[in-house]
């Protein structure tokens, strides 16, 4: 039966969580380089959300793949939907880049080379630069529609050059004498592995019957070899910079001897990254699957071609048959791509003040009590990311790694830190006599190497590993120091629930939250999780919400407890804060509250699909934040009629993370402890600095602060409110 319902497309809607992100480099009240920062993290996005979602919905289109979800017509409308909302968004980048980064660079003294125009006393030192540091490293490989088999690097920069042979060389039944050798034979059969172009002589040969015929080059860049940014001598009060391949055009004369440089353009090709594997193989069998495919992504099928937009239609044309693109793979760019390098934008202007971000604190009752376990035992705690230090999560792994009563230590892996402390301190644990079991989540996408190459060295160190689960993901950010008294008597053990990953660097960038506990229906409900990824017994889970077991059920009776409130005339309230809101039929859960007149609250940083604005979402508000740290948390509130339950975890609410992963959520059961999240609920529902409705057709409308009321910056202020109370 279809729904009464409507829903945003998951992928348009992710677009405007993006363009979000981007519309940061508007704010002049953050310092110039932050802004800086958030036309990097947008445009990085953007690079994933193609090698993975599009490159999905591609694959449907060409009919390679079938889904359940959309036909090939569908899937291509879609994709075209999606092209022409990140032109648009592009276009915007331009824009905000062009006429507000660039002035404000040129007005704090760091003059940013865009154009042609090189001040004079610059252009001796660009030519130097060229021949000694960047000339080693190029490589032009000529480019032909029959003759040469070409191969372009995932997310690497080319220059695509068009060269004539010059005129005055030409002789009366003569090939051209230019030095095309030099860049063709040896110098350009490169490695036919994926990585390089095989050519031939023959290939780069000119037409000799029209000798003013083009000739095609592709050259990386090679910023393996050189930054992309280079620092130019300083003028008085201005410091210089400029990008390589600006360096390079200027120097194209001294590559191509012989030959009039017509035009020059950057490209860059993105690839499916994803990697199909047997979800039903055995643990053994995907390790071998994983192995082998994660090296085969970088040679992925083409899911967009980006192209600087100044490009002319021939030169185009020319491109897209030689490198057979697909005409709907093609996105126009600005002259300079792969902006997402701008992270790494040097600032010669020291007097440019950086974003004073909150600093970790650590709680003063830990460091009078020095024991964590000691603290837990009589009182739970709750640590809020990064304002509080991650450091405290490392000594509770610490204290059990040398308190004679750890009989065990299990924890997931999903995502972790390269060089990672936990895992160090894990693998301490084992060689200190301790059972440590780790259940490791292979399929984390992007994080696979990372994750095999972490658990092949736990495994040496004699820690127990339990790899994915076929057909599922565990998703689940949970930590279990199982303990038993010398005597052999009970005494207590203890359960950490998170949001957020065991990954000491993500912790100082995402606010997430962790829940220590020593409560025994949670401790053992965790171990009966624990017991469930190892295959041991179908569990029953008393406390904690389990995705795939009793998630579900509860968050219906939950919803319709706040519906039969709001028919008897109380007041309905749910406050939902997390990453994702996707899933239709919970959807349709919180469309059919609002109708009963529940109140709804949804903190929402990314995808969601609920259109608010309509007849049966008139109750419901989406309020979006984005600001200095990655809003990560998963946080539900509902009112109980004055009695609240509050609920913190890992899942978002998406089909994937409701159906198809192992997800743990854990009820906030001490007073204290749940009257912070709320207040950190309320305080973001408060903010009027970066706060955003979401409105019906998608648009990001910022909160407008009420004259006479106090500036809420959420993140900011709920630090302040910590602070004050950690005492």
């Amino acid at each position: 039966m279809e729904s009464k319902y409507n829903y945003f497309k998951r992928d348009i809607s992710w677009l405007s969580f993006n363009y979000r992100v981007l519309l940061e480099a508007l704010d002049e009240r953050l310092p110039l380089y932050e802004r800086i920062n958030f036309i990097s993290i947008y445009s990085s996005n953007l690079e994933e959300f193609y090698k993975i979602r599009v490159a999905d919905h591609k694959a449907v289109a060409s009919g390679a793949t079938e889904s359940d979800e959309e036909t090939v017509q569908s899937a291509r409308e879609l994709v075209e939907e999606i092209n022409k909302e990140v032109t648009r968004q592009l276009d915007d980048r331009v824009r905000i880049y062009e006429q507000k980064i660039l002035p404000a660079l040129r007005k704090n003294h760091i003059i940013f080379y865009q154009d042609n125009h090189v001040e004079p006393f610059h252009q001796q030192f660009i030519k130097d630069f060229f021949r000694e540091e960047i000339f080693p490293y190029l490589q032009p490989v000529p480019v032909s529609k029959d003759k040469i088999v070409s191969f372009l690097r995932d997310n690497r920069l080319y220059l695509a050059i068009r060269v004539y042979p010059k005129k005055e060389e030409k002789n009366k039944g003569e090939e051209p004498k230019e030095n095309i050798e030099k860049y063709t034979g040896e110098c350009i059969n490169e490695r036919n592995d994926g990585e390089g172009i095989k050519v031939g002589m023959e290939a780069a040969r000119p037409n000799v019957t029209d000798l003013r015929q083009p000739l095609y080059f592709v050259m990386k860049q090679p910023y393996a070899k050189v930054p992309r940014f280079i620092e130019l001598p300083s003028r008085e009060k201005n410091h210089y910079l400029m990008f390589t391949e600006d360096i390079i055009k200027a120097n194209l004369n001294l590559i191509f001897p012989g030959y009039d440089v017509d035009s020059s353009y950057c490209i860059k090709i993105s690839r499916d990254a994803d990697i199909l594997i047997d979800d039903t193989a055995s643990s053994a069998d995907l390790v071998a699957q994983l192995k082998k495919k994660v090296k085969k992504r970088k040679i992925g099928d083409v899911c967009r071609f980006v192209y600087d937009r100044a490009m002319p239609s021939e030169f185009l044309d020319f491109l897209v048959d030689a490198f057979r693109i697909q005409r709907d793979e093609l996105v126009p760019g600005d002259k300079h791509l792969n902006l997402e390098d701008l992270r790494h934008l040097p600032n010669p202007n020291k007097s440019l003040h950086s974003l004073e971000k909150p600093k970790p604190m650590k709680l003063t009752v830990l460091d009078e009590k020095e024991s964590i376990f000691n603290y837990v035992a009589q009182k739970d705690l709750l640590l809020y990311y990064p304002y509080h230090s991650f450091e405290h999560f490392i000594h509770f792994l610490y204290e059990a790694v040398h308190n004679p009563e750890t009989r065990e230590i299990m924890v997931t892996q999903y995502r972790v830190a390269e060089n990672s402390a936990v895992i160090n301190t894990l693998i301490a644990a084992a060689q200190n006599g301790k059972k440590v079991t780790v259940f490791v989540e292979l399929k984390a996408r992007f994080d696979e190497e990372n994750n095999l190459a972490t658990a092949e060295m736990m495994q040496a160190a004699g820690i127990k590993i339990i790899y994915s689960i076929p057909g599922l993901k565990v998703h689940a950010k949970v930590a279990l120091i199982r303990r038993r008294g010398l005597n052999g008597e009970k005494i207590p053990s203890y359960a950490y629930i998170s949001t957020g990953n065991f990954n000491e660097k993500t912790a100082t960038l995402y606010a997430d939250c962790g829940l220590f506990t020593c409560r025994k229906e949670i401790v053992a409900d965790l171990y009966n999780l624990f017991r469930t990824l190892q295959g041991k017994e179908d569990p029953k889970f008393t406390t904690l919400l389990v995705a795939r077991f009793n998630l579900i059920p509860e968050l219906n009776r939950l919803i319709d407890r706040e519906i039969s409130l709001a028919d008897e005339g109380k007041q309905g309230r749910i406050i939902l804060k997390m990453n994702a809101l996707q899933d239709p039929t919970m959807i349709d859960r919180l469309y059919e509250a609002s109708e009963h007149g529940v109140q709804i609250d949804l903190i929402v940083r990314g995808i969601c699909c609920l259109i608010p604005g309509q007849s049966y979402s008139r109750n419901i508000r989406v309020t979006r934040i984005v600001d200095s740290f990655l809003e990560h948390a998963r946080i539900w509130y509902f009112g109980n009629d004055g009695t609240p339950k509050v609920f913190m975890g890992s899942p978002d609410w998406m089909r994937r993370n409701l159906y198809r992963r192992i997800e743990a959520i854990t009820p906030v059961l001490a007073s204290d402890l749940r009257d912070s999240l709320i207040e950190m609920l309320n305080i973001q529902l408060a903010d009027n600095q970066k706060a955003c409705w979401v409105d019906d057709k998608l648009q990001n409308i910022f909160k407008k602060r009420t004259p006479g009321t106090p500036a809420v910056r959420a993140q900011y202020t709920f630090y302040d409110w910590l602070n004050k109370t950690n005492s």
